[in-house]
This record gives structure tokens, sequence and C-alpha cells, in this order.
């Protein structure tokens, strides 16, 4: 019985194994549908065909692109969504992993792992992953919001001495590990749901230690200009822009920038309108006056021998310094930039003082006592500036107003000399700079003036000679003034004309009147005459018809 129940057995097996390999023949035949219970991630995709499963799959990871992860670091968080991290799935390889389920080994372990998916289903990875380069840009981005800055040890200046300020540590984001983080946790089960993610930080000691700082006393520069002929906006520029340069340390390697130093150059962060230039003219913008702050700055940098990056002359020459020694700062394309290249930090004291701005540069020295440096200027060429005419027609004949003073433009460069024990070891170009002429600007007024002289004086105009159109001008303004003593003459004896005129009309209106008095008088004198011709008439009427009436009653 025993040997009759194992054939039973085996025969019913191999029943089912030929069944089971009929199947795989008939679906080989078909298309190939994955074997049921088969899951990618969250979508089934039992009985599917390569292209259903692939449609289903990527239906499901764009259902998810409006997934929010809320990524968290040491100091706050933000909020990103699948799709801002760039989330894709690598469908093909999940759809092709998934058809391979129960087609893979020998007979009786397929059959087997097909009998397992009817227990308990099998889910595959979907392979999800960000775009890294995306999410480490938005990540760094953010980086402010997530990130605590360290705060450096430094110094401050009390009664002309240093005093040590300790400084404290920070937490920056490390982005290249976060994003790799990121990364992991939706590869590991991710279930797509909303998520947060801890984001991997690392901390930032403050730089520069006690000791270190210990070593900033020695003066190595410092340069000073006079502001006091400014106007109070522009003193108050020089003043406001100075402070914020004030106290800063640069440690070895570090570069300064004087732009984003003092910016931006609004009223709320302490600027107000004065002149600045602008394109060859002069113009009111707030923060006028800022580059002076620049310019005192570079004469002391350079005296420290600090190495500068980037510095710009001026479109026009200054008063307040010679040329080629100015540092000029506007927008985003001129700044002047310098970096500690010594091996040591250096400490930047600023401060104004009776209208005078001044600028030190303290750190270690290292330079041998008996060298000196010194700067020189010199001026290759010179431009003349020209005179600009404009015409006014708004304004009346003799109107003669100086809109802009000119400025002399030039070729300048500066040297650097450097002796030792008073004799000169070097003199090196350090800079070349050009200025631009600007010129004098003259506005005319040629209200009410003739043609000709219109003419005549836009010949003089042409010259270009000052002199030449100043007289022109006061011809100008002799004609119209004679002109004008003419026309108030012809008036005047208009007006004279006018009243002897009037004068005539009025004796002929008196005699008029009394002629019109006299027959008045006549009239008066006929009116009564004919009144007692009318009175009487009316006497004689009234007689006979009394007599008739006495008649008539003497008859009855």
């Amino acid at each position: 019985m025993k040997k009759t129940g194992k054939i039973i057995f085996f025969g019913t097996l191999f029943g089912l194994l030929c069944s089971f390999g009929n199947a795989q023949t008939v679906q080989a035949q078909d298309e190939i549908a994955i074997e049921d219970g088969v899951c990618i991630g969250n979508v089934d995709v039992g009985g599917m065909t390569e292209d259903e499963a692939k449609t289903a799959v990527s239906s499901y990871v764009d259902s998810l692109m409006d997934t929010t992860f809320t990524l968290k670091g040491k100091s706050g968080s933000i909020e990103m969504t699948a799709a801002d991290m760039g989330v894709t799935a690598d469908v093909d390889t999940a759809v092709t992993e998934a058809l391979a389920v129960g087609r893979a080994g020998s007979l009786i372990n397929r059959y087997k792992t097909t009998q397992d998916l009817k227990k308990n289903k099998l889910v595959l990875d979907m392979h999800l992953s960000v775009d890294k380069q995306e999410t480490a840009q938005k990540l760094y981005s953010n980086s402010g919001k997530l990130s605590v800055e360290a705060v450096d040890n430094g110094l401050k200046r009390e009664n002309g001495k240093f005093v040590y300020v300790p400084g404290k540590e920070g937490v920056e984001v490390d982005i290249v590990n976060s994003v790799y983080a990121i990364n992991d946790f939706l590869a590991d089960g991710w279930d797509g749901s909303d998520n947060e993610i801890a984001l991997v930080t690392e901390v930032v000691e403050p730089r520069g230690t006690e000791d270190e700082l210990a070593e900033v006393k020695d003066l190595l520069g410092s340069y000073s200009t006079d502001f006091s002929s400014s106007s109070p906006g522009r003193a108050k520029n020089v003043t406001t822009g100075c402070s914020k340069v004030d106290g800063t340390i640069l440690y070895p390697g570090d570069e300064f920038e004087l732009c984003s130093t003092v910016s931006p150059f609004t009223q709320e962060n302490g600027y107000e309108l004065a002149g600045a230039y602008q394109n060859g003219t002069t113009v009111e913008s707030f923060g006028g006056g800022i580059c002076q702050v620049a310019t005192t700055l570079y004469n002391a940098v350079i005296r420290a021998e600090l190495e500068i990056t980037m510095r710009y002359n001026h479109s026009m020459m200054v008063h307040y310094v010679q040329p080629s020694m100015d540092a000029a700062i506007a927008g985003n394309y001129k700044d002047l930039r310098f970096k500690n290249n010594l091996d040591s930090p250096v400490y930047i004291e600023g401060y104004c003082s009776g209208g005078v701005i001044h600028f030190n540069v303290y750190g270690k020295e290292t330079r041998p006592s008996n060298r000196e440096i010194s700067f020189e200027s010199e001026t290759v060429s010179t431009v003349d500036p020209k005179v600009k005419f404009n015409l006014d027609s708004s304004k009346a004949i003799g109107y003669w107003s100086v809109d802009q003073t000119p400025h002399t433009g030039c070729i300048a460069q500066l040297w650097k000399i450097v002796n030792v024990d008073g004799v000169q070891q070097s003199r090196d170009l350090f800079n070349k700079s050009n200025y631009q002429a600007s010129p004098k600007i003259i506005t005319i007024g040629t209200k009410d003036a003739t043609a000709e002289s219109l003419t005549a004086l836009k010949n003089a105009v042409a010259t270009g000679d000052e002199a030449t159109v100043r007289g022109a001008v006061s011809g100008l303004k002799s004609n119209a003034d004679a002109q004008k003593e003419e026309d108030e003459d012809k008036d005047n004896d208009k007006d004279n004309d006018t009243s002897d005129k009037n004068d005539t009309s009025d004796k002929t209106d008196d005699k008029k009147n009394d002629s019109n008095t006299s027959d008045k008088k006549d009239d008066k004198k006929d009116d009564k005459k004919d009144d007692k011709k009318d009175n009487q008439t009316s006497s004689d009427n009234k007689t006979s018809s009394d007599d008739a009436k006495a008649n008539k009653e003497s008859s009855n």
C-alpha cells in the first residue's frame, strides 16, 4: 500500500507540473503576463502584460509628484515636493524584474514560487531616485533656513586697545550627504505618503583663537581724506559707509567686498540723497559720496600691502585724492575687493571725526623696520573740457545758468616705491586710470527771440567759445531791451493819441448837449401854446352844448 501511495503522489505531482509547464508554454505563445501576487511598490501588477505594468507604474509615479517632504535641519526645516526634487522611477527595470518572477530556476522551483504568491504578495522595488543636482541646488538655496552661521571669534577697539570677543559655533547642512539620505529614504520602502526626512548636518567651529587674535596689534597701513565741504547728505553717507566697514576682521585667505558690506543704498539703511557720478554727469542718488569711503579704504589697504583683487577708478577725477589714487563702486559692476594675503588675521578700523574719514589696518607686522613704501601719482596726459550750450525757449532772453561745472580729463598712473634705509629699491607701476573730460553745461534763454537774433546766437554757439556766446547773448539782451523800450514808447504814443481823441469827442458832445437843451425849451413853449388853444376850443364847445340843451327844455 505504501508503494502504491507514493506512486499516486508522484503521479499527481507530475500531472500538476505538466499542467504548469503547459500553461507556461501557452503564455509564451501569447503575451507573457506577470504572475499574480506580484507588486511593484504600491502597484499590484499581477496578471498584467509588460506594457500594462509600465503604464500602471508610470501613472502611480506621476501621482506622487505633489507629495510633500519636510526636510529638517538643526535650526529649521523646509518643504519640498517630489516634483521639486525631480523624483523618478526606473520603470523598465522594475517591470523586467516583475516579469522574471516564477520564470527562473527549475520547474519545481517555479511551481513553488507561484504557490507562495497565492499566500503572500511579493513587493518589488520601484527603483525611485531623486535628481541629485536639482535637489542639491534647492538645498543650497535654502541653506540659510536650515543652518546656523558660526560667529567667528573677534576683536573690538576700546580706548585704543583691542578686546577679545568670543564667537559662537554654527551648524550647517552637509548638502552632499543629505541628498544621499533623501535618496535612500525613497528607495527604502517609501509608501508614497507625506514624510519627514532628517538632513545630515555638521557643527562649524568659530575661527580664530584668542592667542591668534592677540597678534593683531601692529598698524600696517592707514589713510585719511577730508569731506568737510560736503553737503549734509553726502557727509551722512560717508559716515554711514565708514561705520559699516569698521570692525571687519579678515582671516588668512579671506576676500573683502565693499559693495556687499555697505549696501543696500537706501534710506532705511542710513543713506541720504547726494551727488554721484553717472555717465559723465553728476546726479542725485542715495549713497552719493560712498566712493570717498572706497577711496580712503583703498589707500589704507595698499599701504598695508594686502592683495587688491578688484579696483576701478571714477569716470571723472575727484577732488579729495590725486589721480589714480581713487577707487569707485557702482551697482554690481564696480567694486573694491581685496584679500588678506598674510599668515595672520587683520582688523580694519574706520571712523569719522571733524569732517575727516580715517581707516587703519591692523595685524602682525612682518616687514623689516628699515623698509618703507610710498605711492606717487603721475599724470600722463590731459584733455580740456568742452562747453555745451542748451538753448531754452521757455527762459527769457538774457537767462544764463551753469548747470554743470567742467572736469578736465586725463590719463594717470600710480607708482609704488620701496625704499630700504632711505635708498630706493624699486619703482613699479601699480595701476593706470583713464578719466573722462566732462563738459561745462550752460543753459541760455531764447524766449521771444527774433529769427535773425536766434540765428546769430546759434552761429556763436557753433564756435564753442564761451566768451563769443556770452557776447552774443549780451547783444541779444540789448536788442531785446531796446525793442522792449521802443514798443513801450509806441504804446505810450498810442495811449496819448487815444486821450486827445477822447477830449475832442467830449467837447463835441457838450455842444450837442447844449443844442438839445435849447430845442427842449422851445418845445416846451410850443406845447404850452397848444394847450391854451385846446382849452379854448373845449370851452367853446361846452357853451354851444349848454345853449342847445336850454332851447330843447324851453320847447318842451
